[in-house]
């Protein structure tokens, strides 16, 4: 096949079109043939540790809830172990390499490796959804949470996230940021962080961004929202806001909460069954009864129904795994239960 001119290489990259070169030959022009377009090809950052050949043994579904700072170092040698050697793939929209060489060293598995997914149209791109689909286990790194509703949702990474959870069947994790995107229902952090001040004082405050059912679709998952550094950060009064909006917009009857404190984990294996690693606590909670009363925006959030109005049950991390946390049913053994509720903004 004859080259094009140059005048038509120009033609080419200023128009966009696909001109003949001669009366029988079509120019055929690569992205990388025109600087312009070259450019806007995404170009996907990824980091690999291992062996890059695939490999396919059978893996372990489950989940894996991290609340942030320093991992445990139990649960993720329990998240890895159910890959059964295979090929781990961390995602993120920032950050480096961090996770690669620490997996790769803890427990024998074919690979590791990180993408950095940090906008919409690498999300979208088959390269980067193959890798995810081909993992047999997936981990959530820390970062923003918005940046990852915000890059990934509605794009082929998320189709290849739920593909993983609901039709291969693979152990999916996530710490932070990574946890918070994995309940049906979410806060995205669209507008900035909110305080347990704020959203108590006005669940409708403008940092108060949630969303439901529309996103990473997690087995055990439904009606449930997470939250990550809890007690580190006082998150359980914001948390019981989140669970009050859900009540109140989205007519659930039933509102679920995980919280997990820094340097802990909650383990959930492919029965439903989960129990709690690490040096802190796991929280689970759901309404006793009935919904606030009292949701409005501009107005201090009362959800009291006799003092009962959220139960919740707190469970001691350990290194070995304690407790027992039954997400099918939500019954629980090993830890201590008590109520929440919430008077004019005040959290008891």
């Amino acid at each position: 096949m004859r080259k094009c001119t140059f005048f038509q290489l120009v033609l080419l990259s200023f128009l966009g079109l696909s001109l003949a070169c001669s009366k029988t030959e079509e120019a055929v022009v690569s992205t990388t043939d025109i600087p312009e377009l070259a450019a806007k090809a995404p170009k996907v950052v990824t980091y690999l540790t291992g062996n890059a050949a695939d490999v396919s043994p059978t893996p372990t579904p489950g989940l894996l809830l991290m609340g942030g700072s320093t991992d445990v170092d139990a649960a993720i040698a329990w998240f890895l172990a159910r890959s059964g050697g295979g090929d781990i793939v961390v995602i993120r929209s920032s950050g480096s390499n961090g996770y690669n060489q620490y997996m790769f060293d803890m427990v024998p598995v074919n690979s590791v490796e990180t993408i950095i997914i940090d906008s919409r149209a690498k999300a979208d791109l088959a390269t980067v959804s193959d890798k995810i689909r081909a993992a047999e286990a997936l981990f959530i790194a820390g970062g923003d949470q918005w940046n990852y509703v915000n890059y990934w949702k509605n794009t082929a990474t998320e189709t290849a996230i739920n593909y993983l959870l609901n039709t291969k069947g693979v152990t999916v994790g996530g710490t932070s940021a990574g946890l918070a995107v994995l309940g049906a229902a979410y806060y995205s952090a669209q507008t900035g962080s909110v305080t347990t001040a704020q959203a108590l004082a006005n669940p409708y405050h403008s940092y108060v961004t949630l969303g439901h059912n529309d996103f990473i679709a997690a087995p055990n998952m439904q009606n449930t929202i997470t939250d990550s550094h809890y007690t580190q950060r006082t998150r359980q009064g914001r948390h019981i806001a989140f669970m009050a909006r859900m009540m109140k917009d989205w007519a659930y009857t039933t509102a679920k909460g995980i919280g997990v404190d820094e340097e802990t984990a909650v383990c959930i294996d492919q029965n439903g069954i989960g129990k709690v690693y690490g040096l802190n606590h796991a929280y689970f909670l759901k309404n006793a009864n009935l919904g606030p009363e009292t949701c409005v925006s501009g107005s201090p959030l009362t959800w009291n129904r006799s003092a009962q109005a959220v139960q919740a049950y707190k469970i001691q991390g350990s290194a070995t795994g304690n407790g027992s946390f039954n997400a099918t049913n939500w019954t629980f053994s090993g830890g201590t239960s008590y109520f929440y509720y919430v008077n004019n903004g005040v959290l008891f």
